[in-house]
């Protein structure tokens, strides 16, 4: 399923995760998923929330430089190999990926892939016809 992921560029120092962080909890944000993707003066904060455009309008109101992208998320079963099973789809049908993250999903109920690909609808047609 496709979702909205909010990007956020940051400076790389200590407190600026922290600091995104508190500007959405204030907002009654919900961050669901947090990743980055640094160098070393700057980063990437890519996040799943539960209201990506008003996170979007929040952060980029108090000065942050950020955009929605939609990326594929999808469920993994929380196992040994569950993983693989999804990439092994991936690798079969040599989907190109920008990056992927995975973390634990809603009520335990597996985990979560989520995925950055150039062919979203593509690949999202592939996992709905091969993996589900």
């Amino acid at each position: 399923m496709l979702v909205k992921q909010l990007s956020v560029f940051i400076e790389n120092k200590s407190g600026a995760v922290s600091d995104v962080a508190t500007l959405l909890g204030k907002n009654n944000i919900n961050i669901r998923s947090l990743q980055i993707a640094d160098s070393t003066d700057f980063g990437i904060l890519r996040l799943i929330v539960d209201d990506s455009k008003k996170a979007l309008d929040i952060v980029k109101e108090a000065g942050y430089t950020a955009k929605l992208t939609d990326v594929i998320s999808v469920v993994v079963p929380d196992k040994p190999n569950g993983l693989n099973e999804l990439l092994k789809i991936l690798t079969e049908n040599n989907v190109e990926l920008d990056y992927l993250y995975v973390f634990i999903g809603k009520n335990n109920l597996g985990a979560e892939a989520i995925i950055k690909t150039p062919n979203l609808n593509d690949v999202e047609t592939l996992l709905l016809n091969k993996y589900y």
